[in-house]
């Protein structure tokens, strides 16, 4: 494994635990608007960016590399609506896909067909995770988000959640 690579992915450690951290943030602030799905949602979506983070540790620790874990700057704690903290979501999971297509990218410019191969389970995990979230933010276009509408839309993510949580774990 090049210096390279080693640095993109104590990088990508850094992306993993700051998706973690403002998934908490959002998961606390639906609990205080009183959207219990939607909480509980995030807060299940903060749990697994933190094991994806901990993929990456231990692939560098299994690969003879010391994994080195960041500080992160402080998420975002108030939003202006649930409409809005998908939106994030979206911005930020495309932002993550960017990076691990980047370091897929350098594994192939390096010759670094182990990494390679490790990140295709990220690859495929950002394929769905943004397709959840634009699934999500569709709902918004058809339900609105009236207070009826955020009901209905809180209730469809907890529907959705509770699937997650039945899911096969991969």
């Amino acid at each position: 494994m090049t210096k390279k690579t080693i640095q993109a992915l104590q990088k990508q450690i850094g992306l993993e635990a700051y998706a973690s951290q403002l998934y908490l943030a959002m998961a606390s602030w639906c609990d205080s608007e009183g959207l219990a799905g939607a909480a509980a949602f995030f807060y299940r979506q903060s749990d697994e960016e933190r094991q994806h983070m901990l993929r990456i540790v231990h692939y560098l620790n299994d690969s003879d590399q010391h994994a080195e874990i960041p500080g992160v700057d402080p998420p975002p704690n108030q939003f202006e609506s649930l409409h809005e903290v998908f939106q994030q979501v979206l911005q930020h999971e495309q932002k993550v896909t960017k990076a691990i297509h980047q370091i897929v990218q350098l594994c192939m410019q390096e010759n670094d067909f182990t990494t390679w191969q490790f990140l295709q389970w990220f690859v495929d995990e950002q394929h769905e995770e943004e397709a959840l979230v634009r699934s999500i933010l569709d709902k918004f276009k058809l339900i609105g988000d009236s207070p009826q509408g955020l009901y209905l839309i809180d209730r469809e993510i907890d529907a959705i959640n509770q699937k997650l949580l039945n899911a096969p774990q991969q």
